[in-house]
């Protein structure tokens, strides 16, 4: 087949293009039924790789080389302006909209998305405390970094294996089979890294590559039989709304937009119902805008439900949807398509770098003056300082790597020596690490802390909560049991401090802004609770708890939880001043709650520890005093002393470190 004709047009591919751009969009945008929206990338994968595979095939083929130059001043012209107008016009308007932490942490996603490593970065920030979508105005970009990085591998594994046709299609068809095998093994244990990373989306693209080269190599005017088609529409069909969200995917699901793709692009010559309304005016138009339309609508959409708070209704949300198409169709014809016809290469390259250098420095700009906090009033920055609070010093943190704690989440405080001082905790030991890090430093007391999200410290349970997954759920139990099994070890220190979020293990779920939580405790395996029953669990596992800690331990101290404040969230409040001009009466509320509500909150989960306490066989630290005088207020002397309605900011945990000093110590003050 002559190059010309394998480069035909086929209008039939612009309209699987918005079929994919579609379903990624109005799933954003929160249309029912569309419960696997997202799969429309991996529509756009497997086209990508067929197109662009197929125009390096027929190089290769002609040349037994690829023009490396070449090849990336095509991708260059043909999505550098779009991507650059996008993110310069998104900079702007996150500039006055975003919160400082939140314009810091845009600054990080537009360096990585203008180095094409954007997916690289989403998958490092995800975590318990990431900030949430809502707050990554550039997400999106994610897709389009696997795709780039697909590109500087593939041309350069031709280039390698140039001299051999037969190797180099091994090495393609091998790869295949490779991430695809590795997709679906490592999506039940490690779905984050199989949604983002490159080498286990490589196969999707692949299978683009590979059917362009098949064609080419069999010669084929991809048109077979019309069942072909129908059958590729309906898995897209089945994909798109009955895949969810979730830890499962992409795994083995994502072989039905992958293959439903395939079947199409296979079949897209021959005359039937399916290719034709594909191949009509309306899709065609919808596919040529679809790469600036996937650039404009998520940005549109997280930056006005974020100044919004939510959508008003459905009328609101068909509102900013149509600004994005908009946008996406003046971004087409202003931008993409005139510069991709028109510019000379010279210039093409010299607004290239120019942009480049604009966009990076940007990036750092944002990052390095901390998301530019004098946007914004004194009243608000009070609570931005405190919604910045889980970004503190983690260079002396890591994933142990070996020993009796190998894979637990492990940090160093105090001066330099062996650890005196072990605390063990859950997120709430996380938010305290400022205030423990600096009694350890006053008091020079090494230190150790172990902590584990949603994990409670005790002995003899496990968990299944709503927030997290059965993976998650099954780590808490194997760090637990490595903990039992630590503290034995641990012949050097001598005291030990447990830090959780008592009232939620007791109470089952979480209270006011994430009262949605929920919690259920039960025996561990092998647990000596096992039997016991459910309403007397928790007290038993302190008792079980305590009795395996105090042989190795000259005394346990337990940190009282601090009280929750149910309307708090300090980026909430923030916004709430910031965009929707809330006064000091408009927030009051959620900055102060009575001590007798909050008693009441705790009175389950306190009563097994006062009675331990009672007993000489804990010491209790008491934070009340210090928060509440006597009701609980979340700010003290012009600070927040909150994260969000249960975590301390850093300023909490600093104002709570000397109440730290006995069990860092073992003097009680005189």
């Amino acid at each position: 087949m002559t190059q010309a004709h394998a480069m035909t047009y086929r209008p039939e591919i612009d309209g699987l293009r918005a079929i994919a751009v579609l379903a990624v969009v109005l799933y954003h945008f929160g249309l029912p039924g569309l419960a696997g929206g997202f799969v429309g990338v991996d529509i756009f994968f497997v086209i990508s790789g067929f197109l662009i595979g197929g125009i390096l095939w027929d190089e290769w083929t002609r040349t037994q080389r690829v023009a490396l130059s070449q090849f990336f001043l095509r991708r260059i012209r043909r999505l550098a302006p779009a991507f650059f107008a996008m993110t310069t016009v998104t900079a702007v308007f996150a500039y006055f909209v975003l919160l400082p932490f939140e314009f810091r942490e845009f600054g990080k996603q537009l360096i990585a998305a203008t180095v094409w490593l954007s997916n690289v970065q989403f998958f490092r920030e995800s975590g318990y405390f990431d900030i949430g979508a809502d707050s990554k105005i550039l997400l999106h970009t994610w897709s389009l970094a696997v795709e780039e990085q697909f590109y500087l591998v593939l041309p350069l594994t031709m280039l390698l294996l140039r001299k051999s046709r037969r190797n180099l299609l091994g090495v393609l068809i091998a790869t295949w089979v490779i991430s695809l095998a590795a997709c679906i093994a490592l999506t039940p244990v490690a779905p984050t890294a199989t949604f983002f990373l490159f080498p286990f989306r490589a196969w999707e693209l692949l299978s683009g590559v590979l059917l362009a080269i098949w064609g080419r190599e069999a010669g084929t005017q991809w048109r077979f039989n019309a069942i072909l088609s129908w059958v590729g529409i309906l898995l897209l069909a089945c994909a798109l709304t009955l895949i969810r969200p979730g830890t499962q995917f992409p795994g083995w699901q994502a072989m039905l937009p992958v293959a439903g793709t395939v079947l199409i692009l296979l079949n897209g010559r021959h005359a039937n119902t399916v290719n034709a309304v594909l191949a009509s005016r309306i899709p065609v138009f919808i596919g040529l805008i679809s790469y600036s339309l996937y650039l404009w609508h998520w940005p549109v959409l997280t930056l006005s439900t974020y100044w919004r708070g939510a959508y008003a209704n459905g009328l609101e949300a068909a509102a900013w949807l149509a600004l994005a198409v908009v946008l996406a169709v003046a971004a087409w014809a202003g931008v993409e398509r005139p510069i991709r016809r028109s510019l000379s290469t010279p210039v093409l390259v010299t607004g290239f770098v120019a942009l480049f250098a604009l966009s990076v420095g940007a990036g750092l700009w944002a990052y390095l003056t901390n998301g530019a906090q004098n946007r914004f009033s004194a009243a608000a920055r009070v609570h931005i300082e405190a919604s910045n609070g889980f970004f503190m010093d983690w260079s002396r943190c890591s994933i142990a790597s070996s020993g009796s704690l190998q894979d637990l989440d492990v940090c160093t405080v105090g001066p330099p020596g062996p650890p005196q001082v072990l605390f063990w905790g859950d997120s709430h030991l996380r938010a305290m690490m400022g205030g423990v890090g600096q009694a350890a430093i006053d008091t020079h007391t090494p230190g150790l802390i172990v902590w584990h999200a949603g994990c409670p410290p005790l002995f003899g349970v496990a968990k299944k909560e709503s927030a997290a997954t059965p993976a998650q759920d099954q780590k808490c139990i194997a760090d637990t049991e490595k903990m039992r099994k630590a503290v034995t070890e641990m012949k050097d220190i001598r005291r030990i401090v447990l830090v959780g979020r008592w009232t939620y293990y007791a109470t089952g779920k979480g209270t006011g802004l994430d009262a949605h939580n929920q919690i259920e405790l039960s025996a561990a395996p092998a647990s000596p609770l096992q039997g016991e029953p459910a309403s007397a669990l928790y007290a038993s596992a302190w008792r079980l708890t305590v009795a395996e800690l105090k042989p190795h331990f000259d005394e346990v101290f337990v940190l009282r939880q601090v009280p929750e404040m149910p309307g708090y969230g300090a980026r909430d409040i923030a916004r709430r001043i910031v965009h929707r001009g809330a006064g000091p009466a408009d927030i009051q509320d959620a900055l102060t709650v009575s001590n007798d509500v909050l008693q009441a909150r705790v009175a389950a989960a306190e009563a097994p520890l006062n009675a331990l306490a009672k007993e000489g066989l804990i010491t209790l630290i008491d934070t009340w005093p210090t928060l509440c005088t006597p009701d609980c207020a979340v700010v003290h002397d012009g600070q927040s002393y909150y994260f969000d309605n249960n975590h301390l900011s850093n300023s909490g945990a600093l104002a709570l470190r000397g109440l730290l000093q006995p069990a860092m110590t073992g003097r009680r003050p005189p």
